[in-house]
C-alpha cells in the first residue's frame, strides 16, 4: 500500500534519458518528493516504439520501472513513438498531472548547438514557465571505497589522429568536456575521464593522458556523497 501524500499542490515530474544518470535523477526525485510529501511521476520519452527499443534501452525501462515501485512513485510514464520536440512532451504531461517541480539530467548540447536550435530548458521556460527546474549535472564522484580515485577536476579530450588526449586547458580544438579521475598514487595522467556523448554519460579509461577508445567502462555515480547537498 502506497503512503498517502499529504501535499497536492506540489508534484515532482523526473526526466530520465538512457545511462547511468537516470537512476541519480530518480534517487534525488524521490528524496524531495519524500521530504515534501508530494506525488512524483517519472517519464521518459522516445522517438522509437517501445516493441522496437534495443536489450540496452529495454533494460533501463525495466531498472526505472523497479525505482518507481521501489520508492512508491505514483506513476512511471513512457512516452514512445514520440516525435515532437522532448520540451512539448514534457510540458503536456506536466500539465496533465499539475506538475510543479521538473527534474531533468545536464543535457550533452555544445553552446553551439544551444544557440543553434535552442536548449531543452529555454523551450520549457516558455512552455510551462510557472514550473520549477532543476537540473542536475553529471556526477563529479565516483564510488571509490578504496580511495582508488583522487577528486575529479575539470579536462577536456582533443581529438589527434584515431585517439583523444587529455588537457586541461579548454581550446578550439577541445572534442568533450568533462570531469577527470586520477588514479591515486601516480604521477602520471591515468585513471577516468567522465563525460556526455549523444545525451548518454560515459566514463573512458585514460592511460597516461590518452584515451584511445570511447568505450565504456563500468564504474557507477556514487549518489550517497552528492545527495548530502540537497
Amino acid at each position: 500500500m502506497k503512503p498517502i501524500k499529504e501535499r497536492m499542490d506540489e508534484s515532482i515530474l523526473v526526466c530520465v534519458y538512457y545511462g547511468p544518470n537516470g537512476e541519480r535523477l530518480i534517487q534525488r526525485g524521490c528524496k524531495i518528493a519524500n521530504m515534501m510529501k508530494c506525488p512524483l511521476y517519472i517519464l521518459t520519452v522516445d522517438p522509437k516504439p517501445f516493441d522496437e527499443l534495443d536489450a540496452e534501452k529495454s533494460a533501463y525501462i525495466s531498472q526505472w520501472k523497479e525505482l518507481a515501485e521501489k520508492h512508491n512513485a505514483d506513476a512511471f510514464i513512457i512516452k514512445d513513438n514520440e516525435k515532437r520536440p522532448i520540451s512539448k512532451v514534457i510540458a503536456e504531461v506536466s500539465r496533465e498531472r499539475n506538475v510543479t517541480q521538473i527534474i531533468l539530467g545536464q543535457t550533452a548540447q555544445s553552446r553551439w548547438e544551444q544557440i543553434a536550435k535552442g536548449s531543452i530548458i529555454n523551450s520549457l521556460l516558455r512552455e510551462v514557465p510557472f514550473v520549477d527546474l532543476h537540473i542536475i549535472s553529471v556526477s563529479r564522484a565516483l564510488k571509490n571505497p578504496d580511495g582508488h580515485f583522487e577528486k575529479g577536476c575539470r579536462a577536456y579530450l582533443v581529438e589527434e589522429d584515431d585517439q583523444y588526449r587529455l588537457t586541461f586547458k579548454h581550446t578550439k580544438a577541445m572534442r568533450y568536456e568533462g570531469i577527470f579521475f586520477k588514479e591515486s598514487g601516480t604521477d602520471f595522467n591515468n585513471g577516468l575521464f567522465k563525460f556526455m556523448k549523444d545525451r548518454e554519460t560515459l566514463q573512458v579509461q585514460v592511460e597516461e593522458g590518452i584515451v584511445k577508445d570511447l568505450t565504456n567502462v563500468s564504474v557507477q555515480p556514487n549518489d550517497s556523497e552528492d545527495d548530502d547537498y540537497l
